[in-house]
């Protein structure tokens, strides 16, 4: 080691949420070193941002750079299109419904990843080594880590750096992994007929087949399938491949043609016995993996770094000693449980011939086009945890504020 370096806050992964993360925790008056090589400009996916995570990021100085080349999200569509014996209705959520003009806004991670680097090479308090964490030495008492030749000496580690995080397996927080026999297929693609700024999720026997609006007569696609479906989609000529996608949608956006770039990605659900021990905090992917159902992803990410920067807050002094680390996890278990439990449940509700599992999804979804309300309640919910209970109780309901980490009314 050539030296030590003291930082309040060492975020360790420099993908979407280690962005945002040393984003936050800069305009909470903190000092922070970002570690981690900037990520790959060249993926192709893209990212629904909820209302509430762009309102957090507006805050930051980021909502009007990101929605230049997104598209908003006003409606989002349930259609069953699985051949078994109980089916479900065709379900529409409108923002309309609950006083939104969009759900959010789904916005390409090229364009995502440019706009949080020009943010960060902008901030004067953010010091970015594009470089690796090479070795942590932990415990209650402090952390160390090993970046370039030199030791970060740092009060709180913020782990995102992903579903193998290392920062993870130093802290010592066992993971429970379960592999999926599923791909997810992800391309863009352009559509003769307006969308509408709606997003359509088909429910398959293989998984969720999921469009979701582009600016223009464009959208975007993440296709679940087993994985040697998805070995031959990628093979298949653009031509052939653009007329089976037409079908799948019941050519709902007339006729169609695939963009260059398509890609396949396995996938897999992860869960750690605990978000938070020995100086480390889990966020994004270190914290929550789940198949891609309902856009639940990095906006849960952005929750899980609003409430450790309320954390922090609240423990200026020490953010990341143990009492500290314990407030956080007991803050996104709720959460992450309850959004990690509803995908993986209606994930294997697709995927089994079990009649009840089949009757189950069909009679909720069936409540859910046939009954306002409770229509409301869940894309209230499915915006802001809690927040459907409380437009039922008239904001009596009270939560910990992400700001101060006191309870409020709302």
């Amino acid at each position: 080691m050539n030296g030590t370096k003291s930082s309040d806050i060492l975020v360790a992964g420099a993908g979407p949420a280690g962005m945002i993360a040393a984003l936050a925790f800069a305009g909470a008056g903190f000092s922070v070193v970002l570690a981690g090589p900037p990520a790959q400009p060249e993926d192709r996916r893209t990212t629904a941002l909820m209302m509430p995570s762009l309102t957090f990021l507006k805050e930051l100085g980021l909502f009007d750079a990101l929605v230049r080349e997104a598209a908003p999200l006003g409606a989002m569509r349930i259609v069953d299109a699985t051949s078994r014996l109980v089916r479900s209705p065709t379900v529409t959520f409108r923002a309309s419904e609950i006083g939104e003009e969009a759900f959010g806004y789904n916005i390409p991670n090229a364009h995502l990843l440019s706009c949080l680097e020009a943010a960060l090479r902008e901030h004067g308090a953010i010091e970015w080594r594009e470089e690796l964490v090479s070795g942590y030495r932990l415990s209650d008492a402090g952390a160390e880590a090993a970046l370039g030749g030199e030791t970060i000496d740092a009060k709180l580690v913020v782990a995102a750096d992903g579903r193998a995080s290392p920062a993870r397996e130093a802290a010592g927080i066992r993971t429970h992994r379960h592999g999926h026999v599923q791909s997810a297929l992800v391309l863009n693609f352009a559509h003769a007929r307006e969308h509408g700024g709606i997003s359509t999720e088909f429910h398959t026997e293989t998984g969720p087949f999921t469009q979701v609006p582009l600016p223009g007569r464009r959208s975007s696609l993440v296709w679940v399938v087993r994985p040697e479906t998805a070995s031959r989609l990628m093979a298949m000529d653009d031509g052939p491949l653009s007329r089976e996608i037409e079908e799948r949608m019941q050519s709902m956006l007339g006729k169609i043609e695939v963009e260059p770039g398509r890609q396949v990605y396995p996938l897999s659900s992860a869960m750690p016995s605990r978000f938070g021990a020995r100086r480390v905090a889990l966020v994004g992917e270190a914290a929550h993996v789940f198949p891609p159902i309902g856009a639940q992803g990095l906006n849960l990410g952005v929750r899980d770094i609003q409430d450790l920067v309320a954390t922090a807050r609240a423990s200026r002094d020490d953010p990341g000693a143990p009492a500290a680390l314990l407030r956080y996890d007991a803050r996104r278990r709720p959460d992450i449980m309850a959004r990690s439990s509803a995908v993986n449940m209606l994930n294997y509700s697709l995927l089994s011939d079990f009649l009840p599992a089949q009757f189950i999804r069909s009679a909720g979804i069936g409540l859910l086009a046939g009954f306002a309300p409770l229509r409301g309640f869940f894309m209230r919910e499915g915006l802001r945890p809690g927040a459907g209970w409380r437009h039922i109780f008239g904001g009596r309901v009270t939560e910990p504020s992400r700001a101060s980490g006191e309870e409020v009314r709302r």
